[in-house]
């Protein structure tokens, strides 16, 4: 049984990868498994997959050079694997496109939770019921962009996709569903993020910060995703003029 989603583990530890892609197997997922660039690229060129594992310490390209590079030409789930205490690793793990990360050592359940979390992020699945009177458009203008909520992608002016990580679309589906409000960081945190983990209030800066480049005019002037300083951030819908 493999229809729970392909999976490519990019790590150079041979003993790894053999236990994570023999626990992913017998959870029904098809697993490809390297130790390197090179592999991962021959694996994406002939082999459709949903989700890659990307260890952060590789040899020759690191994990942040893969991803950033996978980022930019594709739609994929992308779990960043860091080392224990390295903040440093996730920060930059978000900041080049990752969805989420996992600190080794760890146990292999809880790298299946996070994949499976952000699987059903990318595949679409339904958003949550919401009180009747809450804000909940299929489709929102944003900026110079449109987020499609029902099918979790994000379209520019000319009607192409634009590349949106699972966590920045949960980032843009909050705001839409809380159009001129502030919310604070706690709140966005709880909003876009859906699974116990070792987050951080800059996460949540990073991922404004990667947003408003693809949304605003000028993402060092913005005016959709609007900073109120002290408080958190806004989305300035089309309903209201930007002040």
């Amino acid at each position: 049984m493999t229809d729970r989603g392909r999976v490519l583990i990019v790590d150079d530890d041979e003993e790894l990868r053999d236990t994570l892609r023999e626990y992913f197997e017998i959870s029904g997922f098809a697993v490809y498994s390297v130790g390197d660039g090179e592999g991962m690229r021959k694996v994406i060129a002939q082999s459709p997959v949903d989700i890659v594992l990307m260890d952060v310490n590789l040899p020759g390209e690191d994990g942040f050079e893969l991803t950033r590079e996978l980022r930019s030409s594709r739609n994929i789930g992308i779990v960043m694997l860091t080392g224990a205490g390295q903040t440093v690793d996730r920060i930059i793990g978000l900041e080049v496109g990752a969805d989420d990360y996992v600190v080794k050592p760890f146990d292999p359940r809880e790298v299946l939770a996070r994949v499976k979390s952000v699987l059903r992020r990318i595949q679409g699945q339904p958003v949550e019921t919401r009180a009747p009177t809450e804000f909940k458009p299929e489709v929102v203008r944003m900026g110079s962009c449109t987020l499609d909520l029902a099918a979790h992608t994000l379209y520019d002016d000319t009607g192409a996709q634009v590349p949106l990580t699972a966590m920045e679309f949960d980032m843009l589906k909050a705001f839409a569903a809380n159009p001129d409000r502030v919310l604070n960081r706690a709140s966005l945190l709880e909003l876009a993020h859906r699974h116990d983990a070792d987050v951080f209030d800059r996460s949540i800066d990073l991922r404004i910060a990667r947003v408003r480049r693809k949304i605003e005019t000028n993402s060092k002037s913005p005016q959709v995703l609007k900073t109120v300083r002290g408080v958190g951030y806004m989305f300035v819908s089309n309903k209201r003029s930007p002040s």
